[in-house]
């Protein structure tokens, strides 16, 4: 076995780790191993948000300047202690195993494999079709600054909390923003989707030069689009703590307190690997609030 292939205990398994030195990032010099390494120590924040939950996983075989694609069925060759779920998708004949994360050892299987991003569903088990979630999903036009993101987040805040109910913030890990509202289980995707539509037309209509409701291309002008289409089904959403496969270093899909966002000191590149290490150490899971799904929309 040569240096770059070890087998790591991760609890009840073990999962050999290969190739540690390819560089994945390569103007940053982050290696496979630096990424293993940074799952295996966000592990224990980053599970309870993926528990019993679908994930969508993107994957960089060669790093961040090869090709990538979207796996969302558990491979064949995927070890058995792997958990799946069977869902059946109205476009196929036949249900799919659905790969869930429970364990330090899934999480790296998947990391092995070349797995940068992990994708969460709306949705947990034992029933698929009641979210308990519902996303606000901020994604900027090409000519919008972070501040304009940031601008339209504080104005999201006001309207949530006018609705009565919590969102919690975090970085898409690009130059996005994402909300989450935790839902006490009872609602459907459809009431979900048009709730969130709702809440954005009302702050399209409020601030049309700064927020539109997603329309097509979402990528375009000096706006901020709220993709309400995110409340659906087998639709998935950066997890906290995810890596995303910024082009010149690895962010992070990181917490944040409103606060924080309202001082307008925090810019999403600046939050890396080892800055989110640190803040866990110091703040603890900004998240854990979302684990608690107790609330109901109008």
């Amino acid at each position: 076995m040569n240096a770059s292939s070890e087998t790591w205990q991760l609890g009840d398994q073990s999962v050999q780790v290969t190739h540690l030195e390819n560089v994945y990032w390569p103007q940053a010099g982050f290696t496979k191993g630096d990424l293993l390494g940074y799952y295996r120590q966000i592990a224990q924040v980053l599970l309870p948000h993926l528990k019993d939950r679908p994930v969508t996983l993107r994957v960089y075989p060669q790093g961040v300047e090869g090709a990538s694609y979207y796996l969302r069925d558990c491979p064949e060759e995927a070890p058995d202690w792997l958990r799946r779920a069977s869902y059946q998708p109205k476009t196929v004949s036949h249900p799919v195993p659905l790969p869930l994360i429970d364990s330090v050892a899934g999480l790296l299987w998947f990391a092995n494999r070349g797995a940068i991003e992990f994708h969460l569903w709306g949705s947990h088990l034992p029933d698929l079709t009641q979210p308990d979630l519902a996303m606000f999903d901020l994604d900027p036009g090409e000519t919008a600054s972070f501040d304009v993101v940031r601008e339209a987040a504080l104005r999201l805040h006001d309207a949530l909390e006018q609705a009565g109910v919590k969102g919690y913030l975090k970085t898409s890990g690009d130059g996005g923003l994402h909300v989450f509202v935790p839902l006490a289980l009872g609602h459907t995707f459809e009431r979900v989707r048009t709730w969130v539509k709702a809440v954005g037309q009302r702050l399209a209509s409020s601030y049309p030069e700064l927020i539109a409701l997603a329309h097509g291309a979402t990528h375009q002008g000096g706006r901020v689009t709220i993709d309400y289409a995110q409340n659906s089904i087998g639709r998935n959403t950066a997890a906290p703590y995810t890596l995303r496969a910024h082009p010149v270093h690895p962010t992070v899909s990181t917490p944040l307190t409103w606060e924080e966002l309202d001082a307008g000191t925090i810019q999403p590149t600046d939050l890396t690997p080892q800055v989110v290490l640190e803040r866990v150490g110091r703040l603890g899971d900004l998240f854990a609030p979302v684990l608690q799904a107790d609330q109901r929309i109008a």
